[in-house]
């Protein structure tokens, strides 16, 4: 079949999947993605399903799950669902409904990535998402990197289908005898992407006909230009760099076009022009933190633009270890087990208390250093919270929340030594043994 072929073809030239290794497959009940999931198994890869429900257009997004659930249950697929508390996230985070929605699905598909061993995440972008994206980057106002619009990898993240059409993906499912829904908010004018589908790309067709073959034979060219162009910049702000330290008082003084080196240098981490832009006109007033996401930050100190972990310590940023004994690297740990009856809490932050059941089973133990965007359960509280916001009521320094070591299991954070111990494993009517873990000062 021509739509398989064209597919398997994008997939070679742009070296997505490998034959062997897990893909975890985001699958919305759209047509996109259910023609996604059905031509990457037609191919023979090893494929999952998982699907998000956020819960934001009532019994309608319930009946997407249900949709997703009966074809993946024909096409023979595993599927993980998850719910999500939309409304939540964007209380905690300010960030915008589309921003909150794709942060969280992304976490998600990660975890499952990570958990499943898998080797990517596959979504179903498409041929006329990339014209959407050029319109809406060139309005927005973008460089290069933007109008060349979206790419098959980014990472871990694939899109075996952005070289055929909406109308292609839908001929084929019909061949397939295969089903999909229509999300009913696409047909409201209430986001911007919206509007240009609805709107303006059919009036631009009628007008132009070929116009979206048009600019993506212009999205082609640009990607091209802005290889040789990400260079040549890349070389030009090298000189000002050091150890992921930006020395922007000598770049202003330096370059003419610093504003262009230093948003390139920093667009990949999610900042755009108008931050950067902010970060060198406060170069000359002393300092600020400037924020792309919960991902990535930057601090300005004294016209010196680093990453929140420049000047660490050295060494390794995470550290297997065991429970089974004293801790002395990275940070000293006494370790000591107890019976339940001996148990008498005190109120110190250097001092945690854990149920020895946490033991059971194999787990990752480890202590690492503190990233954008932790969270933890902190005991005495309901729900999770900002390891930033306990660092702020904590008045720490940004040196003093470098140099924190974080206890985790699986990567859950069970305690922040010296600081907050969470509520998980904590001491419970079924305890019968206990850990007593104590942060012991330097000598």
């Amino acid at each position: 079949m021509e739509f398989v072929d064209k597919i398997r073809q994008t997939i070679a030239s742009h070296s997505l999947l490998r034959e062997r290794g897990k893909v975890i497959v985001a699958v919305s009940g759209g047509a996109d993605s259910v023609a996604l999931l059905a031509v990457l198994l037609e191919l023979g890869y090893d494929c999952v399903a998982a699907h998000c429900n956020f819960h934001l257009r009532g019994e309608e997004s319930n009946r997407d799950k249900r949709f997703v659930e009966d074809v993946t249950a024909t096409l023979g697929v595993d599927l993980y669902v998850k719910d999500f508390d939309v409304g939540a996230r964007r209380a905690l985070t300010g960030e915008s409904l589309e921003m909150a929605c794709r942060e969280l699905r992304y976490e998600w598909f990660f975890g499952l990535l990570d958990r499943d061993y898998g080797q990517a995440i596959a979504v179903g972008h498409h041929r006329e998402d990339q014209v959407e994206t050029f319109f809406l980057n060139l309005m927005r106002g973008s460089g290069l990197a933007g109008l060349a619009g979206i790419r098959h990898r980014n990472e871990h993240v694939v899109r075996p289908l952005l070289d055929v059409s909406r109308s292609e993906i839908e001929g084929y499912l019909r061949a397939r005898s295969l089903g999909w829904i229509v999300d009913s908010s696409n047909a409201s004018d209430d986001f911007a992407r919206n509007r240009l589908r609805n709107r303006l790309l059919p009036l631009m067709e009628e007008l132009f006909p070929g116009a979206a073959d048009g600019v993506l034979r212009s999205m082609s060219i640009l990607r091209e230009s802005a290889a040789i162009y990400d260079r040549a910049a890349h070389d030009r702000i090298a000189p000002y760099i050091k150890d992921e330290e930006v020395d922007l008082a000598a770049l202003i003084a330096a370059e003419p076009e610093a504003g262009v080196l230093l948003f390139e240098h920093l667009r990949r981490e999610g900042f755009n022009r108008t931050q950067t832009d902010d970060m060198l006109g406060a170069a000359g007033r002393g300092g600020g933190v400037f924020s792309a996401g919960r991902s990535h930050v930057r601090e300005l100190d004294h016209g010196v633009l680093r990453a929140p972990h420049a000047g660490l310590p050295a060494g390794p940023d995470a550290v297997d270890i065991t429970l089974a004994r004293d801790i002395f690297e990275p940070v000293r740990i006494a370790v000591t087990r107890h019976d339940v009856a001996e148990f008498r809490p005190e109120r110190n932050p250097k001092v945690a208390y854990i149920d020895e059941k946490s033991l059971d089973g194999s787990h990752r133990w480890q202590l690492r250093r503190w990233r954008r965007g932790d969270r933890m359960s902190p005991y005495g509280l309901s729900g999770s919270k900002l390891l930033s916001d306990i660092f702020a009521e904590a008045r720490l320094s940004a040196a003093e929340k470098r140099s924190v070591w974080l206890l985790t299991r699986d990567g859950e954070i069970i305690w922040a030594p010296g600081l907050r111990a969470s509520s998980r494993f904590a001491i419970t009517p079924r305890t019968r043994r206990y850990l007593r873990l104590e942060m012991i000062a330097d000598d």
